[in-house]
């Protein structure tokens, strides 16, 4: 999981009407993608990547994920496959675009059109927070990777449930509390050799999206609990 071929899963784009609304991912990348430009501006930057297969049929105003970040594309230069995205002071601070360096390879997707195929699960390019990788271990079919999490981001990250690393949705093999919160995820041959998390090492940072479902999940159960909260079916005006 985490990686696809763009030419068997893109068709054609749709007219511009239908290229509005909130952007989804899947997690499953489509390029890896190198860092060719990086403006520092004093409240924000700008920062051009090179992805031939992910521009080619990539316009301003759409988004793409790099390393799991939903950004807005600004420019585009076709001819040599680049694509120039704004990155807000915010999303440097918070992410690992802040640190990233010339030279620097990237994961790349697409936001998902409604006729894609949901390969890997939803996923917003809206960070919760970075991690840590602590242990890297190779096996003969797979690596295995611990990452620490931040405390308050735990609780949201379940066994066999999904979370996305650096925009790459990853099953998560186990997960603890104490006494550091960590995950530990598997990662397949195509994984490896076709994203960044391929290269990642002990010490290293990575950008974390915690699945959706389980915030929503937490919200409901707490606004259920507060003497105001209003039953679904009154709300609707059902009666018994």
């Amino acid at each position: 999981m985490g990686v696809r071929d763009p030419v068997l899963t893109r068709s054609p784009l749709e007219p511009d009407e239908g290229r509005t609304g909130t952007r989804v991912f899947t997690g499953i990348i489509e390029e890896l993608g190198e860092v060719v430009d990086l403006d520092r501006l004093a409240d924000s930057a700008r920062l051009t990547v090179r992805g031939r297969r992910v521009v080619a049929d990539t316009r301003p105003g759409d988004s793409i994920a790099v390393d799991g970040c939903c950004l807005t594309v600004v420019d585009l230069e076709p001819d040599d496959g680049r694509c120039t995205v704004d990155v807000m002071a915010e999303t440097l601070e918070r992410t690992t675009l802040g640190t990233l360096r010339l030279g620097q390879r990237v994961n790349l997707e697409r936001a998902v059109r409604a006729d894609g195929r949901l390969g890997g699960h939803l996923v917003q390019g809206h960070i919760d927070g970075t991690g840590q990788i602590r242990r890297r271990e190779h096996t003969p079919r797979w690596d295995l990777l611990e990452v620490a999490i931040p405390a308050r981001l735990c609780r949201y990250v379940a066994e066999k449930g999904s979370i996305a690393v650096d925009g790459v949705s990853l099953t998560v093999v186990e997960v603890r509390d104490h006494p550091e919160p960590a995950f530990t995820v598997s990662l397949i041959p195509t994984t490896l050799a076709l994203t960044t998390l391929g290269h990642k090492q002990p010490g290293d940072a990575v950008n974390l999206e915690v699945d959706v479902l389980a915030k929503y999940v937490e919200r409901l159960l707490t606004t259920s609990r507060t003497p105001d909260a209003v039953p679904a079916v009154a709300a609707e005006g059902v009666r018994a």
